[in-house]
């Protein structure tokens, strides 16, 4: 692609410009009217840019599909980050690019990317980034086949997740506390701490038998408490295998310890009731009764055996940063 200078924004612009579909959900707790606005005219300056709305679950991975099989260049993924899973499935092993912008309540991916925690502020990373043609292949997890950006969840977070699902009207205006009083409610009411509630094959003999809480990250942090990160295996990233950290214990102070641990910074430290591996490939979590998962934020319900894997280069990132 040939390009020319714009002396206004020191920025080298396409003399042909990117197709380009933007893929709003409205109801994500940040996504308003007015930056829907502002967001899509500052992509079109330079880019042909069409805009969709999503208005039930599946629907952002129906409109990322269709746009792939189009030849759409990227598309831009303007919501929370079940929005963001959502297309990075429908576009993952195809020629058009995904490009994140923050809407959601958390927006886990985005800032792990290193882009600002605002949609008008990351919508000019990602025409920069554009500009600049900063485009390059990442890997991603998959969960019997379908494919996630940052972490799922098996067991207590999922059943936390359940928990705040069940309130979602109460998820755009209080968010984070929502989430905290959901993993207090569900620890003392909702979740067996009494008995493991999977077991994990990582292959070759290799298991943990007694599981009663998974994480299975593509990136790191695991999520963020306000502003604070929930950094547990820093090692984790977009170019490498799949981290997992299991909790053999569900005891209050082995939580506690944990996520002290996790919210001072420099990952977990190795206690006796986690166990951490990272560079995964493949795992394979079951039980003969039915777990609770979530996947990228979203509760996925119950289910007996999930297999896992890494999948290098399945996805191509518009790399947006400061």
């Amino acid at each position: 692609m040939e390009f020319r200078r714009d002396p206004r924004r020191r920025a080298l612009i396409p003399l042909l410009p990117l197709r380009l579909l933007l893929i709003v959900n409205s109801f994500a707790s940040s996504v308003t009217a007015k930056n829907t606005v502002v967001v899509h005219e500052r992509l079109s300056r330079h880019h042909d840019v069409q805009v969709v709305e999503t208005n039930r679950r599946g629907h952002a991975t129906r409109f990322a599909e269709d746009a792939a099989r189009r030849g759409i260049d990227v598309v831009v993924a303007y919501g929370g980050d079940g929005t963001l899973n959502e297309v990075a499935t429908g576009v993952a092993t195809t020629d058009t690019a995904l490009a994140v912008l923050p809407g959601g309540s958390t927006n886990v991916f985005a800032r792990t990317l290193g882009m600002p925690n605002d949609a008008l502020q990351a919508v000019d990373l990602i025409v920069d980034a554009l500009d600049r043609n900063d485009i390059s292949p990442i890997g991603l997890g998959r969960a019997n086949g379908r494919y996630f950006t940052f972490h799922t969840g098996l067991g207590y977070d999922a059943a936390v997740v359940r928990r705040v699902e069940q309130r979602a009207a109460l998820k755009r205006y209080a968010g984070h506390p929502l989430f905290v009083v959901a993993a207090l409610r569900t620890w003392a009411f909702d979740y067996d701490k009494k008995r493991p509630h999977f077991s994990l094959d990582f292959g070759n003999g290799n298991t943990v038998d007694n599981a009663y809480f998974s994480i299975v990250m593509n990136t790191n942090p695991y999520t963020y408490l306000g502003n604070r990160p929930f950094d547990i295996v820093p090692t984790t990233s977009l170019s490498t295998g799949l981290s997992v950290v299991t909790f053999t214990s569900l005891a209050a102070p082995h939580m506690l310890r944990t996520m002290a641990s996790a919210l001072r910074g420099g990952g977990v430290r190795d206690y006796p009731w986690l166990d951490i591996r990272t560079d995964v490939r493949q795992v394979t979590v079951s039980d003969s009764r039915a777990f609770p998962y979530q996947l990228d934020g979203d509760y996925l319900g119950e289910i007996q055996n999930v297999n896992f894997e890494f999948v290098p280069n399945a996805l191509r990132l518009v790399r947006s940063h400061p």
